[in-house]
């Protein structure tokens, strides 16, 4: 006999056992569900919602229950998208942004949505130029953070009902056309300018200002060393004041002697120091000063 006829025979001799462990096989393949750590199972029982498996070992009724979708929760991003929006001040700009995203609740998500990238592409859009409209050109250019957190939170609530959690918007960029690029570069060249001259006005008005100082430093100077001076002389005249009413009119020869000497000293040390100029009185000058000297002793 051969393998075939044998394998016929037992088949046939067993087909209720054989039939039953098929279907108990079968029943714990339909029956048992391994959900990956990135995704969850929508699973439903004659076309509605049964249950949402999450990740690892699930159990679900064979033949009645069947897993109809499989989401994955990872975050997602948007591509890039470009809108054109009118500022307050009635200027013309494109603004291109991304969002990311990730699926909270795949149950709404499924089930109430149908596309939904475009669905959140349209709400940013439509949030992104309310926000704009509500601004100046210099308010979206400076602020533009401010209008990221604006456009987050309107996204956050918009898909809430979609079981979605926006987790960021970015504003890549702020377009401008050719003719409002020109007229604000013209304007920036005209401000730098400006500043230019403003910072040239201030350094003249700063050089005057210390100029002037410093002729006021050197007058107080000038004024505290003849106030000096002046104070010397006073003492000096007052000394020989004093000299003279003590010694009488010795002193005020003396004194008159010395000076002598201290001009012919001075005369003799000047540019034309190779001729001697020697008054007639000189040789009594220096007699009189030696004799007043040797007279105090």
């Amino acid at each position: 006999m051969s393998i075939d006829q044998l394998i016929s025979e037992f088949v046939g001799s067993n087909a209720i056992f054989v039939s039953l462990a098929a279907f108990i096989i079968i029943s714990i393949f339909l029956g048992v569900r391994i959900v990956p750590q990135s995704e969850k199972f929508v699973v439903e029982r004659f076309g509605r919602l049964r249950a949402v498996l999450g990740p690892g070992i699930n159990f679900i009724v064979p033949f009645l229950d069947r897993v109809r979708h499989k989401v994955s929760v990872l975050e997602r991003q948007l591509p890039s998208h470009s809108q054109d929006a009118i500022t307050s001040d009635n200027v013309l700009v494109s603004v291109e942004t991304s969002v990311f995203y990730r699926i909270l609740e795949p149950e709404k998500t499924v089930y109430r949505i149908r596309d939904v990238d475009a669905a959140i592409s349209t709400t940013v859009a439509g949030i992104v130029r309310a926000g704009i409209g509500e601004m100046e050109l210099d308010e979206v250019q400076s602020n533009r953070q401010q209008l990221i957190s604006k456009i987050q939170d309107q996204v956050a609530h918009a898909v809430d009902d979609w079981g979605i959690e926006v987790t960021r918007a970015e504003i890549l960029d702020v377009n401008l056309d050719q003719a409002t690029r020109e007229a604000m570069l013209q304007q920036l060249n005209a401000e730098r300018a400006r500043r230019a001259q403003v910072t040239e006005a201030e350094g003249s008005r700063r050089a005057v200002e210390l100029n002037a100082d410093a002729e006021l430093y050197a007058a107080e100077q000038m004024a505290k060393a003849r106030r000096v001076s002046a104070d010397a002389e006073a003492y000096a005249t007052q000394a020989v004041a004093k000299a003279i009413a003590d010694n009488g009119l010795e002193a005020a020869q003396y004194q008159v002697a010395l000076k002598q000497v201290e001009a012919l000293t001075a005369l003799g040390s000047g540019a034309g120091k190779q001729t001697i100029v020697v008054p007639a009185s000189a040789i009594d000058a220096f007699g009189e000063a030696f004799n007043m000297l040797k007279g105090r002793k």
